[in-house]
């Protein structure tokens, strides 16, 4: 192992709201809900103002509308959040190159040799979170910590507007009540799975010998027990090419393959709005992922003629590509995802238009 890293994850406090009420203050105190109006939109964010009431991202718009009445509804302007984005990236650039974002409104920085000389990382994350504020008008929350996921987790204790500070000799206490579910990659199947063991909080999962979760759930059982003793060497990389853009939920009850249209739709609505953030690259490749209830996963694929256009085509192709699922009628599926792939910088997608494969070309997988 090597020298302890200083690691900081700053994530704006509700972001694409946070922007609207600063920019209309008649916003300011009510509940905002960033989405477009309809049956199948969901929401792209929400005020803290409109999580009183359970409202929440990603959910169905006519969920967040049931349960907040009185929310005001604002469709998103990506372009907007995107130059404010630049702005964020730009103050951290002030203190070093090694930024990895993670989206719009959160990023990771490594600290350990901040750029102007050595000093705390909490020092440059309060700096950081001031300079954001005096410029953008905008609160971030951050959390401070040997390593990323540590980080991540602590940026989410003290929001909005909060900071927390995990030094190395306070890993383990930091870690030990959490439930498992703040964990990475633990999602209600996988909680589920180690509420069974017997397995509710990390301290319960730092005590279950690591051979029996490796036996239980393979590398993935090796990877829990890292995660419980707060071990994770992954360095932050600095922003790179997308590769893909994908949203899957795993469902509250297994169902047959007919029946998933709906979640294709709100599916392909989450990755759709994610694609706007993608202003100078196309992507070329629709991608339908599946899980049955044995847990088999299968990815289908389609790169059609011309990139879809629309979160309507995207939907519509990701739908048909169940019509390529060759598996009896009485699997049931438990999870689904909508993804975008094969990514090409627009300018050379417009210059050589046969890039995409003709109709008699479509490649599926």
């Amino acid at each position: 192992m090597g020298a302890i890293r200083k690691i900081i994850h700053v994530d704006m406090d509700a972001f694409y709201a946070s922007v609207e009420q600063r920019d209309d203050p008649s916003l300011r105190g009510r509940p905002v809900v960033v989405a477009w109006r309809g049956g199948r939109s969901v929401v792209c964010a929400a005020s803290y103002e409109a999580r009183r009431f359970g409202v929440r991202s990603a959910m169905p718009a006519t969920r967040a509308e049931r349960l907040c009445p009185q929310a005001v509804f604002v469709p998103p302007d990506f372009p907007r959040y995107k130059a404010v984005s630049r702005q964020v990236r730009a103050i951290f650039a002030r203190y070093t190159p090694l930024v990895e974002p993670l989206s719009l409104d959160e990023a990771y920085l490594d600290v350990s040799k901040p750029l102007g000389g050595p000093r705390p990382a909490t020092v440059v994350a309060e700096s950081i979170r001031a300079e954001i504020r005096s410029e953008t008008g905008l609160t971030a929350s951050a959390g401070v910590a040997p390593n990323k996921f540590i980080a991540k987790i602590a940026s989410d204790q003290n929001k909005p507007d909060g900071l927390c500070v995990v030094r190395p000799r306070e890993v383990a206490a930091f870690l030990a009540p959490l439930p498992v579910s703040r964990l990475p990659g633990v999602g209600k199947v996988m909680q589920g799975r180690l509420e069974a063991l017997g397995i509710h909080i990390v301290a319960d999962l730092r005590r279950f010998p690591a051979a029996g979760l490796e036996e239980r759930f393979g590398r993935w059982g090796r990877r829990l027990h890292e995660l419980a003793l707060g071990i994770d060497e992954h360095p932050v990389r600095p922003s790179r090419p997308t590769l893909q853009i994908s949203s899957e939920d795993t469902l509250e009850r297994d169902v047959p393959l007919e029946d998933l249209s709906p979640h294709i739709t709100r599916l392909a609505a989450k990755t759709w709005a994610a694609y706007g953030r993608e202003r100078n690259r196309v992507a070329r490749t629709v991608v339908l992922k599946l899980k049955t209830s044995e847990f088999r996963i299968l990815t289908r694929s389609l790169t059609p003629p011309v990139p879809p256009a629309s979160v309507d085509e995207l939907a519509g192709i990701a739908s048909a590509l169940r019509a390529r699922v060759d598996l009896p009628d009485h699997v049931r599926y438990r999870l689904v995802g909508v993804g975008l792939a094969g990514f090409v910088d627009r300018d050379l997608a417009a210059a050589q238009p046969d890039l995409f494969p003709s109709p008699g070309d479509l490649a599926w997988a």
